[in-house]
């Protein structure tokens, strides 16, 4: 018996095995003529400004194993989600469930061809879109593949930035008591933006025992549309890695997601200047990596932790529509990729009204998942476009001190206003393709795992350290 308890204190006492990260990228880059995506015409592509990548993070301790991948497009629909995770567990043995796939919301990507589109394509641009869809699931694999293999001991630290000059809330109340959506520049009907922004900067960086930089983790709620045209590009985040390499060192992976941005861009209305094209997309990103450099002069060190996960899906339900508007919306359909063939709004709407027809009432299906490395630090996913205002009240009830919301990840639902838009109305009201009340859920969801992952359920972050 007294040699069974030395034995079990024995085993008590052994050392934790280190904690480990692999960082890796591939190349996702589509050929010439893909369509692209981010607007309601078609477009098809004829360079490369950039080339668009999956980036992927994978954490290790005690052959306990996650992952988190970014992803240079617009948005990945859930299938794709489901096929890449599929593949990933297959090449690493990673559970697909502990996998956390996001887009950065480029405006210059492809359009994946993976249920419902607002394009109606044809000819090339039809085959090219279809084979670049079947083989991106392989490439998302193959950059946690390279991950894993890569995974070496490492450190955690963490900080978290401020940066208000860059975002803005594109909702705008007017003069004659509406809500605008991007109402243009010096409009003289403007009265105030309809909502905040949030200037959280969050991040994580992971280096070597020894000093050697492994990956930056970069979240900020930024709509990335700046650039515009007919070349590839992953917007301000290209130049964000840039800046940072420069001063990390080119073997650094930076890895950006988006936070919560629905209701935010870059435009700056307050101002008659020009703000689209490569040169604005290199400013952001400059004026985001300087501040990014900025923290990390405050780093602080996490303990490190193995992975644990939660994820549940959402049943969100379906906003109403009129048996008049679907056959006002099938008339509008056939216009769809055709630039001002019908105006915008019109196009928006049939899109929501026809998308929402063909689910027979069946519910929008959001999964909501958590990452977690430790009591300090949790990713959290989020599956759409949502509003800013339901990102800062998830970091706020978090018991994490550092809690990194991305959205459009493991598929996307569409826009998800918080309640007070609805009546408010506007393009992404317009757009939704869940009802009001959505974001509240995902919310809720949210918090409810954060708080089953966390250590200590009962505690409170402290204040300065939610935003």
């Amino acid at each position: 018996m007294r040699t069974l308890a030395l034995l079990a204190a024995a085993v008590c006492s052994l050392p934790a095995a280190d904690f480990q990260v692999g960082a890796a990228a591939v190349k996702i880059t589509p050929p010439m003529g893909a369509p692209m995506s981010g607007y309601y015409y078609n477009r098809a592509a004829d360079g490369v400004h950039d080339d668009l990548f999956a980036k992927a993070l994978v954490f290790e301790q005690n052959g306990t194993k996650a992952s988190v991948v970014a992803c240079d497009l617009s948005s990945v629909p859930r299938p794709i989600v489901e096929q890449a995770r599929q593949a990933i567990e297959q090449k690493t043995g990673i559970p697909g469930s502990r996998v956390m796939i996001s887009a950065t919301h480029t405006h210059t990507g492809p359009v994946l061809l993976s249920g419902a589109t607002r394009y109606n394509l044809e000819g090339e641009m039809l085959a090219i879109g279809k084979k670049y869809t079947a083989d991106l699931p392989r490439l998302i694999a193959e950059a946690v593949e390279k991950a894993d293999a890569a995974l070496a001991p490492a450190r955690i630290s963490a900080a978290r930035g401020r940066e208000e000059s860059l975002t803005f809330n594109r909702r705008f109340h007017m003069k004659d008591g509406s809500v605008g959506w991007n109402p243009g520049k010096l409009n003289p009907n403007i009265v105030r933006p309809a909502g905040p922004i949030d200037p959280d900067v969050p991040v994580v960086y992971f280096d070597s025992p020894d000093g050697k930089p492994i990956a930056t983790y970069v979240n900020y709620a930024l709509h990335l549309d700046t650039v515009g045209g007919l070349e590839y590009s992953a917007d301000y985040p290209y130049t964000l890695g840039r800046q940072l390499s420069a001063v990390k060192g080119s073997g650094m992976l930076t890895l950006f997601t988006i936070g919560c941005a629905g209701n935010l861009n870059h435009i700056d209305v307050t101002t008659r200047a020009p703000q689209k094209g490569h040169g604005e997309a290199a400013r952001i990103g400059t004026v985001l990596a300087g501040e990014v450099l900025k923290t990390f002069k405050r780093l602080e060190r996490l303990p490190a932790a193995a992975p644990q996960t939660r994820s549940e899906t959402v049943l969100l339900p379906l906003p109403a529509f009129e048996p008049r508007e679907l056959e006002w919306a099938k008339k509008i359909t056939p216009l769809f990729g055709k630039l001002n063939a019908a105006p915008f709004l019109d196009f928006v709407k049939a899109f929501r009204v026809t998308d929402t027809a063909a689910r027979d009432g069946r519910p929008l299906e959001a999964e909501v998942q958590v990452i977690a490395l430790g009591d300090d630090l949790a990713f959290v996913g989020l599956p759409g476009e949502i509003f800013t205002e339901l990102g800062v009240a998830l970091k706020y009830a978090s018991p994490y001190r550092y809690t990194v919301v991305a959205e459009l990840a493991n598929g996307s639902v569409g826009y998800v206003p918080n309640r007070k838009a609805y009546p408010e109305g506007a393009y992404e009201v317009v757009s939704a393709r869940c009802a009001e009340g959505s974001g509240e859920m995902l919310v809720q969801s949210a918090t409810r795992l954060l708080v089953s992952l966390h250590s200590g359920k009962s505690g409170t972050p402290r204040t300065d350290s939610r935003r």
